[in-house]
């Protein structure tokens, strides 16, 4: 049989997908399965978003252009200057969703073997495109015991070798939830300016941040013009996962140019969902208003019900809508497996994503869980309970 490449047989499964199985199976078996394992929000798509596309009198689905419309980018550029960012249309290239443009950024910034440091855990297809790339991740551990907060600098710039071409991080962080200061964020401008290196950050949860604490981008910061990179999508903000629109943020003008090499190869973005995309960013700010309330209502009953059981550890999310909670088990793997296979509650489970498969560090996370907390507050109440009855009976096989 013909061999299979390297690199395919490098590439990660996900953690979040690869239950997905097991959960099918219980499904069939009657087992109600309550999904705490992905971060599909239950929020309605604004309505002006679903209209324009249904309202379309578009004849010839034709290509769009390689690097988004002129309507969609000029409009994406007020809607930044809105977050005190300024950027202009020619800054902006429209992508496949998020993932695309770390792709596209990852590819025009690195080369085989050159190296990118993330602090871990972190979202788990970083290391797939990492890896599709053939790059490095090199991992700075962030620890649940200080809520996940940016590693010392001094961690960092241990690991900067002449291969490392950037840091990259998620702000607000998925799978933590964590939301880095305005301190923290000049700290890294100050360090990626010294080693003259690239910061990527993924922002998609700009919008998503709590307790009267705001977002700060890598793009406000000063004197960064030429080594920020921001990652965008409309995935989680508009909850439009599906349109698959996300967009590369760079004052640099080099970054730009070749990410659209890449963009030319595989042609343009979806023109539906480009249309779509447009017309969600005339959302009311009273939609982010009401979304925003929910999620800590969900958040803080989440954590106080985590809390209430013995042994569990978990981290208060300040953004997005994850958090990582640790176990008092040894394999959150088996155990996730364990609740899919062989675990009910009155006819119900939950599936969990095992945190392990978003460290970089073997053996790392391997009692972690991550919870995504899109589901109404009665389910994730239910959720819990389960959880609470599951671990007991675990501990005690």
């Amino acid at each position: 049989m013909p061999a299979i490449s390297r690199k395919g047989q490098l590439m990660p499964e996900s953690p979040i997908r690869k239950l997905v199985p097991y959960a099918e199976d219980a499904k069939l078996r009657g087992i109600d399965v309550i999904h705490l394992n992905i971060g599909q929000p239950d929020i309605k798509t604004p309505k002006q978003a679903l209209d324009a596309v249904k309202n379309n009198t578009i004849e010839v689905l034709a290509y769009s252009r390689t690097e988004g419309s002129e309507t969609y980018r000029k409009k994406l550029s007020d809607y930044y200057e809105k977050q005190q960012i300024q950027v202009t249309h020619n800054d902006i290239l429209v992508t496949t969703g998020g993932s695309e443009a770390l792709s596209f950024a990852m590819g025009s910034i690195a080369d085989a073997q050159d190296e990118i440091i993330i602090p871990e855990p972190f979202y788990a297809n970083y290391n797939g495109f990492a890896t599709a790339m053939g790059i490095k991740v090199t991992p700075v551990l962030s620890r649940i015991e200080n809520n996940f907060a940016l590693p010392p600098i001094e961690e960092f710039e241990k690991l900067i070798t002449n291969k490392t071409r950037a840091i990259l991080i998620c702000n607000p962080g998925n799978p933590t939830g964590y939301l880095y200061t305005k301190i923290e964020i000049q700290k890294l401008a100050l360090l990626v300016k010294k080693y003259n290196l690239f910061l990527v950050a993924d922002e998609v949860y700009r919008e998503f941040t709590y307790d009267g604490k705001e977002h700060y981008s890598i793009l406000q910061e000063k004197g960064l013009e030429e080594h920020a990179i921001v990652i965008d999508s409309v995935s989680k903000r508009y909850s439009m996962c599906g349109a698959r629109i996300g967009c590369l943020v760079s004052k640099n003008k080099e970054v730009i140019k070749t990410a659209l090499k890449f963009a030319q190869a595989r042609l343009s973005p979806p023109t539906y969902a480009q249309i779509a995309s447009e017309a969600a960013l005339e959302t009311p700010p009273e939609y982010f208003k009401e979304v925003i309330e929910e999620y800590v209502e969900r958040r803080d009953l989440l954590i106080t019900e985590l809390n209430k059981i013995e042994g569990v550890i978990v981290g208060r999310p300040h953004g997005a809508f994850y958090c990582i909670a640790q176990l008092p088990i040894a394999d959150a793997d088996h155990f996730a497996q364990w609740l899919l296979e062989k675990y009910d509650l009155n006819g119900e489970t939950v599936m969990v994503a095992p945190a392990a498969g978003f460290y970089a560090t073997e053996g790392m996370g391997k009692n972690q869980i991550r919870i995504a907390y899109v589901l109404k507050k009665e389910r994730l109440k239910k959720a819990v309970q389960i959880l609470k009855e599951a671990l007991k009976t675990y501990r005690a096989l």
